[in-house]
């Protein structure tokens, strides 16, 4: 999280925006063997949780279940050229959007994890043009074999730490240049939310 305050928002709307379209994390943990960081696909499932799989082999599976995690979602991001601002006594920087998700973790049930899984593929299934795909298609002793790969965790979070890092301690005509440096150099993603967040 950044310290300065300009870039903190309360906005828990905002994140469970960002969960939802981001859709993927990283989760942290110190385990008996060292730290450890797995990526995975990350679904919100309310009332302050989310809710991710392993592969069951991964080196963190092992650790997860009952113990403190950090999740981390980064969002868009880009390089901040000094040339970008009217006041030519500035620096290079990073604009960029992550949200920090920490609390305790429990391992899912069975049932539970199926639930995941559907959840996560009927929201990005809805992305793709098309029939989506649905696991009814599948021979389900195939699924059933699939599913024993992995492992499902819900984190409850204790802590959100959000950092929305766009420019929000520069003026306002400086903003707007950036976002448009931004955006002529293909980082649509952070110039937009310059513009609608900051």
């Amino acid at each position: 999280m950044h310290p300065n305050a300009a870039f903190r928002s309360d906005d828990r709307a905002l994140f469970e925006t960002l969960i939802d379209e981001i859709g993927f994390a990283m989760v942290f943990q110190t385990t008996p063997d060292g730290p450890r960081v797995a990526h995975t696909p990350l679904v919100s499932a309310g009332e302050g949780t989310v809710r991710f799989h392993l592969s069951r082999g991964n080196a963190l599976t092992k650790h997860l279940a009952d113990a403190e995690a950090l999740v981390v979602v980064n969002g868009p991001d880009g390089y901040v050229s000094p040339r970008w601002y009217a006041d030519p006594n500035q620096v290079p920087t990073w604009n960029y959007v992550a949200l920090e998700l920490e609390g305790p973790v429990r391992r899912l049930e069975g049932p539970e994890t199926t639930a995941l899984l559907d959840a996560l593929s009927a929201r990005h299934e809805a992305r793709i043009a098309g029939a989506p795909w649905t696991r009814d298609k599948m021979d389900p002793a195939r699924f059933r074999q699939l599913l024993g790969g992995i492992v499902g965790f819900e984190l409850e979070v204790r802590a959100w730490r959000p950092t929305l890092k766009l420019s929000q301690n520069k003026p306002a005509d400086d903003r707007e240049r950036v976002a448009a440096g931004l955006e002529a150099a293909g980082a649509a993603g952070i110039a937009q939310l310059m513009r609608t967040l900051a």
